[in-house]
């Protein structure tokens, strides 16, 4: 990476503050586990300046604007995450203890979907778990909590072998 160290510490102190790493659960009946794991790493600004600055220096990402003119650097594509986002985070590690926690996390999960470990029922499950550190605290928004997976994997592990019988 050819990131000058001030625009590097510059970027990840923006990121501390203003980023946020995800881990999303669809749906998917076309899925063998009828799951789909989607990892994003995103910061919002109204200002695009510096999502621009993080988009040239991370070599990936998408910009995005809301209706209401607020911006947003979007990395979704795991590969991506692995292999670009998560190198410039480790050369210009976060300062905060709760952004170095999540970002733990959220490497560990990622690493098992880069595996392709998620697409067995172990793998899945681990990730099921360790979503439920990441975040902590208030205004954490979940369509799905991990007793929602677990119900909805059993009920349709029921269906199937109903429909075996």
């Amino acid at each position: 990476m050819n990131t000058p160290p001030s625009i590097g510490w510059y970027l990840s102190g923006f990121s501390d503050g203003e980023g946020s790493f995800n881990v999303s659960l669809r749906q998917r009946p076309d899925h063998k586990l009828q799951w789909q794991v989607v990892l994003t790493f995103n910061v919002a600004q109204r200002d695009v300046t510096n999502l621009k600055l993080l988009q040239k220096y991370l070599h990936c990402g998408r910009l995005q604007r809301r209706s209401d003119g607020v911006h947003y650097f979007v990395v979704t594509n795991y590969v991506e995450i692995v292999e670009k986002v998560f190198p410039f985070f480790e050369r210009f590690p976060f300062q905060s203890a709760s952004k170095t926690k999540n970002f733990a996390l959220f490497k560990q999960i990622a690493m098992i979907v880069y595996s392709g470990e998620h697409l067995a029922q172990k793998g899945f499950m681990k990730i099921v778990e360790l979503r439920e550190k990441l975040n902590e605290g208030k205004g954490r928004k979940r369509k799905y909590k991990k007793q929602d997976v677990v119900n909805l994997r059993e009920s349709s592990e029921t269906i199937r072998r109903t429909r075996l019988s």
